[in-house]
């Protein structure tokens, strides 16, 4: 896909990050940190999904809640970079997302999971691949349990998607950086480590 257009045309200005990991490896608590922390260094690309928003989120912040019937539309369109399906809703990511954060000068976060990952090496948009990792599956287990969010078979389902997550992760050339999340602090200062140059090029374009 170099070359003749393709999504590169289109996605100019800074390299975006996908960020990716098994649910309650502490992805979600590190994009919430660099946002903050960052402010004006980052964006996050709002994901679409079909299912309903859960009580506290909002419409174009958590999600683009949407019909099946549109995001099926829009994928037909060729509007979305990646989709995928988890738990009987669809999940992706739009082209204009990602646009809406660069346009801004921003290095944009994307939220992807591995299916997500995938997808996106077949596209030409180029970002950097970091995947968070907790530091065994007895750990994630337990964490998971510990959020009391889950019934014990979508917690299942969840592990199961874990392990295949964490044994394809292993893959080489798939990630540029592995983050295993064993103490969050260090984990944490990994991760600005990694993203140091990407940031420092956007303070520079500032000044």
């Amino acid at each position: 896909m170099r070359g003749g257009g393709g999504v590169q045309s289109v996605m100019a200005g800074p390299r975006p990050v996908v960020l990716t990991g098994p649910s309650g490896a502490g992805k979600s608590t590190f994009l919430k940190r660099l946002l903050q922390e960052y402010e004006g260094v980052f964006g996050f690309s709002v994901s679409h999904t079909t299912r309903k928003p859960r009580p506290g989120e909002e419409n174009g912040k958590d999600y683009h809640y949407v019909s099946r019937e549109a995001m099926q539309a829009g994928i037909a369109n060729g509007e979305f970079i990646e989709n995928a399906e988890f738990s009987g809703n669809m999940y992706g990511t739009s082209k204009a997302a990602v646009q809406d954060v660069q346009a801004k000068n921003l290095i944009c976060l994307l939220d992807i999971d591995m299916q997500g990952v995938l997808n996106i090496k077949k596209t030409d948009l180029n970002p950097i691949y970091i995947s968070i990792q907790p530091p065994s599956m007895e750990i994630l287990e337990k964490r998971l349990r510990d959020r009391k969010t889950e019934s014990e078979e979508s917690l299942q389902k969840r592990l199961d998607v874990a392990r295949k997550d964490m044994e394809l992760s292993k893959k080489p050339g798939m990630f540029d950086v592995i983050i295993i999340n064993d103490d969050l602090e260090e984990a944490y200062g990994k991760l600005k480590g990694a993203l140091a140059e990407e940031i420092a090029k956007i303070h520079k374009a500032k000044k």
